[in-house]
């Protein structure tokens, strides 16, 4: 990395040599215009509308436009005089805690690296800001520019981001501002179960930008001179559903599903996916019932069955004992006949 600014954090009687450093970069693909037909670069000239000629950079300088076709014109001599005293320094002005900065403010981030003999005051600002969880609120002038800036620690490192003056910040003005909007409790409250289902720890890592990696496989293929391959098709969204809560609630049984969680119990409409499950669990329950029932009706009509076989023998000794008792019925009635 290359410094691009240096100067001192002023830190009450404290003074810190620093170097500034930009702590993020574009990865955009850019890309020059060029003749279609024989891919020569595009120049553009610097020309004057008033006479015509081409102008070089020592010969510019910076107009405001007041109306009217009048413009001032201002010169570097005229910038040199502004009052910037803090053009090399970053001047601490107060420490507040972090959650009270908006992050709308936020525009550039930098890196501090001591400079020379500033190694130990800097680590002494760093570890006490870590302590007293706060940031600080600098100014801070770069670029001809005075901005206001907080200094926060990040692994280790003091960072400086950059922020919009509170009047750059522009108010939301929109009609339905003005309409008087009801959110109905469950609508809400369904909102927030939907939430809670999709709630997870920021990982940055697990994004990526999927257009510019798609981009630089059609160049790479385009300088290797082979065939493109077509990325597959991204599903389109759905149309905006018309009920709100069954949207809601097929949001909530979905982003459940993805995570591996049962889906929620409970009262409420069944949305078409819980029903859907809902009708093939119970259809294997009943199947699953069916089975056990089964076996045990033929478990019961097996000892039916054998109970029948031992009372046949039963009767058959019954219907033997009546032949031999009509005999010696017989017999005892000829007997007192005689």
């Amino acid at each position: 990395m290359r410094a691009i600014w240096k100067g001192a954090v002023s830190f009450g009687l404290v003074s810190i040599g620093v170097k500034l450093y930009s702590a993020t970069e574009e990865k955009d693909i850019r890309f020059h215009q060029v003749h279609r037909e024989d891919g020569g670069r595009i120049r553009y000239k610097r020309t004057c509308q008033v006479c015509g000629e081409e102008v070089s950079y020592d010969d510019i300088a910076k107009g405001y436009d007041i109306g009217g076709g009048e413009m001032v014109i201002l010169t570097d001599e005229d910038f040199a005089e502004l009052p910037l005293s803090s053009s090399r320094a970053i001047d601490v002005l107060e420490f507040v805690p972090a959650e009270q900065v908006d992050p709308i403010l936020y525009n550039k981030a930098y890196f501090l690296e001591p400079e020379g003999t500033a190694t130990k005051p800097y680590v002494l600002l760093r570890d006490a800001l870590a302590d007293s969880e706060r940031v600080a609120i600098v100014k801070v002038a770069l670029r001809q520019r005075e901005q206001l800036a907080t200094l926060r620690v990040r692994e280790g490192v003091l960072l400086l981001n950059t922020m919009l003056w509170p009047d750059e910040i522009r108010k939301p003005d929109f009609g339905f501002l003005d309409e008087d909007l009801k959110v109905r409790p469950p609508e809400l409250a369904m909102a927030s179960s939907l939430i809670d289902s999709m709630a997870g720890e920021f990982e940055p890592d697990a994004f990526t930008d999927d257009y510019r990696a798609a981009l630089q496989e059609v160049i790479d293929a385009k300088v290797e001179g082979r065939e493109v391959v077509q990325p597959e098709e991204v599903e389109e969204a759905p149309a905006a559903a018309v009920d709100l809560m069954a949207a809601l609630k097929a949001s909530v049984e979905r982003a459940r599903s993805a995570r591996g969680e049962a889906p929620a119990g409970g009262g409420g409409e069944p949305t078409p996916i819980s029903a859907a499950r809902s009708a093939q669990k119970k259809a294997a329950e009943k199947k699953a019932a069916k089975a056990p029932a089964k076996k045990a009706a033929e478990k019961k009509a097996a000892p039916k069955k054998a109970a029948a076989k031992k009372a046949a023998p039963k009767k058959a000794a019954e219907g033997e004992k009546k032949p031999a008792a009509k005999k010696a019925a017989a017999k005892k009635t000829a007997r007192k006949t005689a």
